[in-house]
């Protein structure tokens, strides 16, 4: 398999759309989390959060609004919620970043490179309006021994394909970040606004013991 500097590759451009926030410290060394805006061809907009060192920004130059391009890994960990019951967090983190001109028109890229092992029999669904579609989750290997663990969708004829893929199968999508929005219903009969995020690919490549490689393309919303 690929090296994990290699095997997890984010490239995005978009509009810093938040204040930054601490997210966490280590060693002295502060993290911060804000979120970027990038436009779809579609016409509507992702919202993804993002992780950045104090060492690659100015904390008192960073303001909403402004036109950004990023390259890093997209990470992810657990989180206990209020039940005790444990929550993916997924996040961009950067390890470049770049501030762009308001002419440059960088606002629609948003791509994504992963190689990693299926670690849970896919599930193959169609949606309301009868498209197929299959979730896949990645293990993506980290340095220092650690993992990430990415949500995956596969859309149209290759959807019913990966609902046979064995766990322990190596696959490397290439895709993007998409934030969606849902409704959580609870048993109370209440309801909460949630949002997930997940890599919507665009095609993908099933690796084997032998490195043989067979590759799918496909058309995305």
């Amino acid at each position: 398999m690929e090296s994990s500097f290699e095997n997890n590759v984010v490239k995005m451009g978009g509009v810093v759309a938040s204040r930054l926030e601490l997210s966490h410290e280590i060693y002295g060394e502060k993290f911060y989390k804000f979120y970027i805006e990038i436009d779809r061809l579609s016409g509507q907009k992702d919202r993804i959060p993002v992780i950045i060192s104090e060492r690659l920004i100015d904390v008192d130059d960073f303001e909403i609004g402004k036109i950004i391009f990023i390259e890093g890994q997209y990470r992810s960990y657990n989180k206990l919620d209020e039940n005790n019951k444990s929550r993916l967090i997924l996040s961009v983190f950067v390890k470049d970043i770049n501030q762009l001109e308001v002419s440059e028109n960088v606002k629609t890229v948003n791509e994504l490179s992963v190689t990693g092992v299926v670690c849970k029999q896919p599930v193959y669904r169609k949606t309301p309006l009868g498209r197929d579609i299959a979730d896949i989750l990645l293990a993506v290997n980290r340095s220092y021994n650690k993992s990430d663990y990415i949500p995956c969708i596969i859309w149209g004829r290759n959807a019913k394909y990966c609902e046979h893929l064995e766990t322990g199968t190596i696959i490397k999508v290439v895709g993007r970040i998409q934030s969606r929005e849902y409704e959580k219903k609870y048993e109370d009969g209440t309801s909460e606004k949630k949002i997930a995020y997940e890599v919507s690919v665009s095609k993908f490549e099933i690796v084997d013991k032998a490195d043989k490689k067979e590759e799918k393309e496909e058309i995305t919303e």
